[in-house]
Order: structure tokens, then C-alpha cells, then sequence
């Protein structure tokens, strides 16, 4: 981590301008379903109050296509952090604006303020420059926390780092970065990856980028039928990306030459539809059925991935198994989630790449079981593949540490 941190910084009579990721999921009736993303960014909250300093929150929330949509408003969110962190928050109904600036003015040591979403105008996702520099307008250091967002160049995450003489990273940010950062450069090996999801377009980058550094590489998800496809295997009516087919095979032929063990699927769930009362079977990856997909992995493919990471020291997993989110298949990517807490009480260090793996190890009720859960999907993969992060990159270089 090259970049100064909440923790350097002391925050006494200081007004904070905090972006933290409250992008979290409401029912019908806008009650917060869950509130880690919340609960994340309170160490930061409370070191800025800690210190004497005041916080001025900005998060976005959804996807309301820069106009107010009362339904993706922060006001519920205002509420939980108050009751979280036992203290009121002034909710802004605006991010900007004289209401916003004025009650950001009049903020004292201690105080916390919470804007309205920073979506409900184009000009955050169009990082427009006279809109960051209105949002930058409320505080006079700026922190970032929002790791969920460090792979967008919004307004609120690098633009508003123009108007300030410090941009620093939050304790959720430093630990993000920390994690994800030390499983891809300085391992505990044997390092093993296992990567999900529906289609290797979406995971191809990650795949590349690993290849090199891991020990064992498992793929499973629904693309993995589509390096089944190269190998020759039947595969029903499972998922086919037909014009990746050249692209799997191209990655089996590298892992042969490299020391990387490559490991796919032997067996899959199958059934003809995707739904909760769907007749299920099991069938061999090579031989499908036709009219079957294949829709989870199957007992053997748990068996043989559990002992290939029976060993590894660093665990990585970014995308399920299966779709886990229909209860007949989600046995491989619960049964892939309660490895990796039985490798973790071991003493391997395990880390969730977010999105669809995270809501998975949320179900299997393993949260508190893991090493590390991503709060950014997007991000961490972004992070995987190699790619510099905006949000990370904008921050102020922390200074080399000089030998003496």
C-alpha cells in the first residue's frame, strides 16, 4: 500500500469528505436487506470522530440515470448509520447546492453528515469538473473508502482528488487493497484461484493474469462447459460461448506448458430448465444429455477440486459454481464456500472477490468464516486483471520510507 492512509492522518477540526460505497440492497419498502456495506465503512467513520474531526458521507445508490428517483434515496441509509454508530446523521436532500453547503458549514468535531445519491446528477458518473469541485467545496480533506467504486473515474472518486491538497485511502480501502494485493504479489504458496461465473468473455483478463502466478487454477460456472466444448466433451444445451471456443483451447494448450495445474469439472447437475422444481440428475461433463444443461457441478468435481485445494496456502474465489441463487443448484458453489472456511480454520488465507461469490458465502451463512469478503465485484476483478484502479490511482502517494 503506496498511498496515505486514514491512518497517518490526524482529523482533529477537520471537515471530511468521505466516499464510502452505501450502495446496498432495499425491498419494496425501502428497508435495507443488508447492511455490510454500511457496517465496513464505521472504523473509518469512527477514526475521522475519534480524532475531533466531522464527516460529510456521499455514496451512490443504484442506477437512477442522473435524475431523483425516490426510491434509491440515501434517507434510509442516513438512519441505519445513525443507529450503527448510536448518534444522529444529518441527511442533505441534495450532494451539492446551497442546502448541502450550508449544513456541511455549520458541521462540528464530531458531527456526521450524509448527502443525498451523488447519481441523481449525470455529471458524477461524466466526472464533470464543476460538479466535483462542488462536492470538494464541503470538506477540506478528502478520504476515499469506497473500494466498491475504485474502478470508476466518477466525479466523487477522482475528480474531486483536483481539489484537494490531500486524497487518502479509508481502513476499508487499505485493507481491500492489502488482501487482494498480497494474494496476486506475495502469496503464501501453493496459491490456488478458482473462478466462476457464466462466460469466459467476462473472466478472460483474470484468467491470463493469474495463470503466471498461481499454483492451481480451478474453473467452474457455466464457462466452464465452453472449455469443455474444446476438449470435445457432449454438452447438451448447456452454456455455449461458441466464439471462444479457439480462446479455451488456447488457454489448456499454455497451462500444459506452464506449471500451472489446471483443473475443470468432471461431472455437472443437469436438468432441462432452470427452476426451484426442475428434475435433476448428474452426468459426466464428456456425455450430457441433449435437452440437458448443466447447471452445477456434481459430486466428483467437489471431490476432486477439495482435495486439489487441500494444501494451498491462498485461496482465491471470483464467481460461482453454478446457479446458486436456484436451491438444486447450489450445492457446489455452497460446498466450494465451506472449503474454503475449513482451509481458513487451517490457517490459509482465503479471499472472496465480491459480487455473485460474496452473496453465496452470505447464504452458506460462512461470512464471519473466511479471511477476506470483497465489497466491490467490479473492482476486485478490475484489480485481478491487472488493471490500475482510478479511484486508487487519484490518492496521495504515501512518502518512500527512506534507509537509514
Amino acid at each position: 500500500m503506496k498511498k496515505v492512509t486514514v491512518s497517518d492522518i490526524n482529523f482533529r477540526g477537520r471537515k471530511v469528505l468521505l466516499r464510502v460505497d452505501f450502495n446496498v440492497p432495499l425491498d419494496d419498502q425501502q428497508n435495507i436487506t443488508d447492511d455490510r456495506r454500511i457496517r465496513e465503512a464505521l472504523p473509518t467513520i469512527k477514526k475521522i470522530l475519534s480524532d475531533g474531526g466531522s464527516v460529510i458521507a456521499c455514496s451512490h445508490l443504484g442506477r437512477p440515470k442522473g435524475k431523483p428517483v425516490p426510491s434509491m434515496s440515501l434517507r434510509p441509509v442516513a438512519d441505519r448509520l445513525g443507529g450503527l454508530l448510536n448518534c444522529e446523521v444529518i441527511f442533505a436532500k441534495d450532494c451539492i447546492g446551497p442546502e448541502a453547503s450550508n449544513t456541511a458549514r455549520k458541521l462540528k468535531a464530531g458531527d456526521v453528515m450524509l448527502l443525498e445519491n451523488l447519481r441523481f446528477h449525470n455529471e458524477e458518473e461524466a466526472n464533470d469538473p464543476e460538479f466535483a469541485k462542488k462536492l470538494a467545496s464541503l470538506g477540506d480533506i478528502y478520504v476515499n473508502d469506497a473500494f466498491g467504486s475504485a474502478h470508476r473515474a466518477h466525479a466523487s472518486t477522482e475528480g474531486v482528488t483536483k481539489y484537494f491538497d490531500q486524497s487518502v485511502a479509508g481502513m476499508l480501502m487499505e485493507k481491500e487493497l492489502e488482501y487482494l494485493g498480497r494474494a496476486v504479489s506475495l502469496p503464501d504458496r501453493p496459491f490456488a484461484a478458482i473462478l466462476g461465473g457464466a462466460k469466459i468473455s467476462g473472466k478472460i483478463d483474470v484468467v491470463t493474469n493469474l495463470m503466471d502466478k498461481v499454483d492451481v487454477l480451478i474453473i467452474g460456472g457455466g464457462m466452464a462447459f465452453t472449455f469443455a466444448k474444446a476438449m470435445g466433451c457432449e454438452i447438451g444445451d448447456s452454456m455455449l460461448e461458441a466464439d471462444k471456443v479457439e480462446l479455451a483451447q488456447s488457454i489448456i494448450d499454455k497451462a500444459q506448458g506452464s506449471k500451472v495445474t489446471l483443473l475443470f469439472p468432471t461431472d455437472a447437475v443437469v436438468a432441462s430448465e432452470i427452476s426451484e422444481t426442475a428434475k435433476t440428475q448428474v452426468a459426466q461433463i464428456s456425455h450430457i444429455p441433449k435437452g440437458m444443461k448443466g447447471l452445477d457441478i456434481g459430486p466428483d468435481s467437489i471431490e476432486l477440486f477439495s482435495k486439489a485445494l487441500a494444501d494451498a496456502r491462498t485461496i482465491l474465489w471470483n464467481g460461482p459454481m453454478g446457479v446458486f441463487e436456484c436451491k438444486p443448484f447450489a450445492k457446489g458453489t455452497v460446498a466450494i464456500a465451506r472449503i474454503l472456511a475449513e482451509r481458513t480454520a487451517k490457517g490459509a488465507r482465503t479471499i472472496v472477490g465480491g459480487g455473485d461469490s460474496a452473496a453465496a458465502v452470505a447464504q452458506a451463512g460462512l461470512e464471519n468464516k473466511l479471511s477476506h469478503i470483497s465489497t466491490g465485484g467490479g473492482a476486485s476483478l478490475e484489480f485481478l486483471e491487472g488493471k490500475t484502479l482510478p479511484g486508487v490511482a487519484a490518492l496521495t502517494d504515501a512518502s518512500p520510507v527512506k534507509a537509514r
